[in-house]
């Protein structure tokens, strides 16, 4: 008889509790029989097949309690994040109708690529993205995930952040009345972030599950909701073109005033700055694909939420994060028209500094500012989760769950992502880089890739059509990242930089 080779099995209970041994693997015969029959291995019924008699075996060592909606709800969440606030402004640099199929391209390759990562997951019976990476690569396959699942959630965690930072003493000085910001330390941003993150972030960080953030999931998604609405309302009360003087304006003066001062400004002028563009092409175009492909990572996140599902299946999970993907690209592209046709070219990076130039003291748009620092503020524990397993896959994946090293890697964590929020000079084109790097490994190569060497041949050849299609797909996330990053570095070296888009 062969002797079996022996290969690496991970148990993964989300946020860090790993149970590994050594099972035999080492024959595409092998990963058929335990899919087929999980009895076969005495280790993998203790580990991770439950056994069960009216259900189909589970791949943790606890049963799943999420429901189908909550499960929703933090996908979601982890979908959703900051370049929401971008959207707009990336649509500036590419027309309504190059953004539209752009938009649409993302979200349908985001789709297909969890539909890789749940086939492979199924596969092998791992439910691990850094796993996936090993039984494809061995350990450079595993650190090379970990390495892009810690740079893009860190990105997102500061882009996060970093809007707290910037957000929050507009807020407090518009509820204070004060037309200048003074130099108290309740108006200072980086003193205001640490606290946030002290109070509110770091106890949702230390939840040991993700299932048990579905309410705060939900309630942060009403709150974008919210901020979609206010856009939508917003396309029509602010005038077009914004007069020179209305950053002045306190609010007191009617929609028809304002729309009398524009005609000082000329019609033919007035038209052209208030014509939407449907196909643009410029230095900042290059943003765009990084903008949207950081706006749909969600792939750490897909499988720990499919390890935490309720009755968990393969179907569901893709229902799940289709839905999820649906809801997200309805929003973003609702957010990204309606604040682009209210500002067109003048629009920020940054929407909500836009609606700045309007009215200072609006009480919607002070209402939308807190409802989306809600929202950011939230998501924050939701990125941290991939980041924290992820570091546990590299440093300590022998060991049993400890809370004081749980405890000491969020804490850790936390404190880096402030350090690098407070000091970074200009934290945009950090962003740039993570997403024209990470977010095309984690959507486009890594699940590809894992997909093609996971799947045995007995089932789907090299040449058959699955396979071909997945190394197509790597190959657009090859040319899409050195497409966006060679746009972005000519663009820097160029000096004409404007660290479009906020991520």
């Amino acid at each position: 008889m062969e002797a079996p080779l022996q290969t690496e099995m991970v148990e993964l209970v989300p946020n860090g509790k790993h149970l590994e041994g050594l099972l035999p693997a080492g024959t595409p015969e092998a990963d058929n029989r335990r899919v087929e029959d999980p009895r076969q291995s005495c280790a993998e019924s203790r580990g991770f097949l439950q056994k069960s008699l009216s259900k189909e075996p589970h791949f943790t060592d606890f049963e799943g309690k999420t429901s189908f909606g909550m499960s929703v709800f933090n996908l979601s969440n982890a979908i959703m994040g900051s370049g929401i606030l971008g959207l707009a402004y990336a649509m500036a640099n590419t027309g309504i109708i190059l953004f539209l199929f752009l938009l649409t391209a993302v979200a349908l390759l985001s789709s297909y690529s969890i539909h890789l990562l749940l086939k492979s997951s199924g596969i092998v019976g791992i439910r691990a993205y850094e796993q996936l990476g090993y039984r494809a690569f061995g350990t450079p396959g595993k650190l090379a995930a970990a390495l892009a699942i810690t740079l893009q959630n860190i990105g997102a965690m500061s882009s996060y952040l970093y809007i707290i930072k910037s957000e929050l003493p507009l807020v407090i000085q518009t509820f204070l009345n004060l037309e200048e910001q003074t130099l108290v330390w309740y108006l200072n941003g980086n003193y205001l972030v640490i606290l946030v993150s002290v109070i509110v972030i770091l106890p949702l960080a230390l939840m040991r599950q993700l299932g048990y953030l579905g309410y705060s999931s939900g309630f942060s998604l009403s709150c974008m909701v919210f901020f979609l609405i206010a856009v939508i309302y917003k396309k029509f009360q602010v005038p077009c073109p914004l007069p020179s003087n209305l950053a002045n304006v306190t609010g007191n003066f009617s929609h028809m005033e304002l729309a009398g001062k524009t005609q000082l400004q000329g019609e033919p002028e007035a038209a052209a700055l208030c014509t939407p563009s449907y196909f643009t092409l410029n230095s900042q175009t290059a943003y765009t694909i990084p903008i949207m492909a950081f706006a749909f990572v969600c792939h750490p996140e897909v499988l720990p939420i499919y390890t935490e599902l309720k009755d968990p299946t393969k179907r569901k999970m893709q229902h799940i994060s289709n839905l999820s993907i649906a809801v997200m690209y309805v929003m973003y592209f609702l957010a990204a028209l309606f604040g682009y046709l209210t500002f067109y070219d003048r629009v920020e990076s940054e929407l909500l500094h836009t609606y700045s130039q309007v009215d200072q003291f609006d009480v919607l748009i002070l209402c939308v500012r807190v409802a989306v620092l809600t929202a950011v503020t939230l998501t924050v524990p939701i990125v941290l989760f991939p980041v924290r397993r992820a570091i546990q896959q590299m440093l300590f994946q022998n060991q049993e769950f400890s809370w004081p090293r749980h405890v000491l890697i969020a804490t850790v964590l936390l404190t880096g992502i402030n350090l690098l929020v407070i000091f970074a000079p200009n934290i945009l084109g950090i962003f740039g880089i993570i997403g024209a790097t990470s977010a095309p490994c984690l959507i486009f190569i890594f699940p590809a890739i894992f997909y093609f060497r996971i799947m045995p041949t007995e089932k789907e050849p090299a040449r058959s059509t699955p396979k071909i299609l997945a190394l197509c797909f790597a190959v657009l996330g090859l040319l899409l990242m050195t497409m966006s990053l060679s746009f972005i570095i000519i663009d820097w070296a160029s000096g004409t930089s404007q660290h479009g888009g906020s991520h």
